[in-house]
């Protein structure tokens, strides 16, 4: 491969399994809306455009099982479109309260103007299919799509429970077929969450690459003599690319630079109750309309947000961002004979749901891209095809992670540490019912398959994650103990062989994921060989 600057950009695409069609609204389901209207179908505009002018984009996304799920649920698709058509109908309100200020009412009219728009690509151009139409680049070749957990689980924590991982694994494998019809080459670590155990677990499940952090990589055991610009290779063979640090912090600053969209002014809660009509929830609460009329900056108080200078930053950034990866490759190409690797990973909800500009950054840095003659954007699986794997060096990543200083402090502190003793008991308890029941069928069948979706629910990083960021806490708590108080039940009602028909089928209706799943993923191997070892 003639040697150039390689830049391989990851978006992490993950939700938490939020559906409640018990509520009539869910404020939670809100996440999934806002992803969908800020994150995907932006990023499939992007895609569209870039392709139409025979830009060569090429980029890696990793899409959890559980956002999968979400984006073909029914009832989540059809809430979707009606929550749209309230911002729509709120943007009519808007056009006319905006009629005697001339920027207000531009900004007003750009945003429903938007929403008409985004409506109408997701029912007719992409017929409410986002998992097909990035299919489609991915056959095309554009986009590789990596798997990751079933419920994106923190992996270096369930490690110890081979049945656990093995599940988390299968599950999310099987998902991963029925959307896409094909078998994974990566794997996304949920969080970056690496441990030397997680090893064998790729190993048997036949992955070919994953990503660590920068600090996994840097203090390996032996360190990585190239940093993070060059894969190394495991004792087993797991090719581990380690992320751009700098291109992480960089992006960051980007972001806070101020000029931008801020994210957290809505009209929602700054206009008077009456004027925000169907955004005031049942319990007298307000939520986002997606009209945010102001730039960041000022402690709250800067100017009126300026589409078009928005886009003229993002255009400045977007070069910077490719100048500063450029000049850190070039000084690493003294230093190693391959091509020198950046690789820039970002959860995808940064470039779009949590950065109004984001998708405009991304599509200037691919179109810039072409000017530099010495850069090439490549997919990491293509990327280690091209590299010699012989010149990689072996050693064992050190523990990391992605989260706060980098270790496990976000999911194991004294906010959620008293959740993991009910689940460890759970998992022991799931691999004796899966041992206990092997071969049935019907009702009983039933019910452990929806054991194993509580077990993996309740295993979900995000939960955790939110009772330490104090993000939504009586709902991630909630979620946590009902999912194990669900199992618990199962369980003691197949100790006393009496299931309620009745309570199973609410329960199958509400948490409807994995509806392939098989309890028996959880039995133990009978090979005598232990995952991870």
């Amino acid at each position: 491969m003639e040697r150039k600057q390689v830049i391989s950009v990851v978006l992490n695409g993950h939700l938490p399994f939020v559906r409640h069609p018990e509520q009539p609204q869910s404020g939670e389901e809100r996440w999934f809306f806002e992803a969908l209207s800020e994150t995907w179908l932006p990023l499939l505009e992007v895609m569209d455009r870039l392709d139409g002018d025979h830009i060569p984009f090429c980029l890696a996304l990793s899409l959890s099982p559980t956002l999968c799920h979400m984006l073909g649920d029914e009832i989540l698709l059809r809430r979707y479109l009606e929550y749209t058509d309230r911002q729509i109908e709120f943007g009519r309100r808007e056009l006319a309260r905006t009629a005697a200020d001339e920027d207000l009412r531009r900004l007003a009219r750009i945003y429903y103007d938007r929403q008409i728009e985004r409506r109408i690509s997701f029912t007719e151009r992409y017929e409410k299919n986002i998992l097909g139409a990035l299919d489609y680049y991915q056959r095309k070749g554009r986009i590789e799509i990596l798997a990751t957990a079933a419920t994106h689980a923190f992996f270096p924590f369930l490690a110890s429970f081979p049945e656990a991982m093995n599940a988390q694994i299968e599950v999310a494998i099987g998902a991963y077929r029925r959307h896409f019809g094909k078998y994974p080459q990566g794997f996304w670590l949920p969080e970056l969450g690496w441990t030397g155990e997680v090893e064998g677990y790729l190993r048997s499940f036949n992955f070919g690459y994953t990503i660590v952090d920068t600090h996994g990589m840097v203090f390996g055991r032996p360190p990585a003599k190239k940093g993070s610009f060059y894969p190394v290779k495991t004792p087993q063979g797991i090719s581990v690319i380690g992320r751009d640090f700098h291109a992480a912090e960089h992006l960051s600053r980007i972001v806070k630079a101020g000029g931008y969209r801020d994210n957290n002014r809505d009209v929602g809660y700054e206009l008077p109750a009456e004027l925000i009509g169907s955004f005031i929830c049942r319990n007298g609460g307000r939520t986002s309309t997606g009209y945010k009329y102001w730039n960041s900056g000022g402690n709250g108080q800067g100017p009126l947000y300026n589409p078009r200078e928005a886009g003229e930053k993002a255009a400045a950034h977007a070069r910077e961002f490719l100048e500063e990866r450029s000049a850190r490759l070039q000084a690493a190409e003294k230093y190693m004979d391959g091509s020198p690797l950046s690789l820039c990973a970002f959860d995808a909800d940064s470039l779009g749901r949590f950065w109004h500009d984001g998708p405009a950054f991304l599509e200037s840095l691919f179109r810039m891209g072409r000017g530099y003659q010495n850069i090439q954007f490549m997919t990491p699986s293509e990327y280690l095809y091209k590299q010699d794997g012989g010149t990689f060096q072996v050693l064992m990543p050190e523990f990391s992670s992605g989260g706060i200083n980098g270790y496990a402090e976000t999911w194991l502190d004294a906010s959620n540490d008293w959740m993991y003793r009910h689940l460890s008991r759970a998992m022991d308890r799931m691999v004796e019912l899966a041992e206990r029941f092997p071969d049935d069928s019907g009702l009983k069948e039933r019910t452990l398959n929806q054991a194993a979706r509580e077990i993996l629910l309740v295993q979900a990083s995000d939960w955790p994650r939110m009772l330490y960021r104090q993000e939504s806490v009586e709902y991630a708590r909630s979620r946590i103990e009902g999912s194990l108080r669900n199992f618990t039940t199962i369980y003691e009602a197949l100790g006393s062989s009496y299931i309620s028909t009745e309570w199973l089928t609410s329960l199958e209706k509400r948490h409807n994921i994995f509806p392939h799943i098989n309890y028996r993923v959880f039995r133990r191997k009978r090979n005598g060989k232990k995952f991870g070892n």
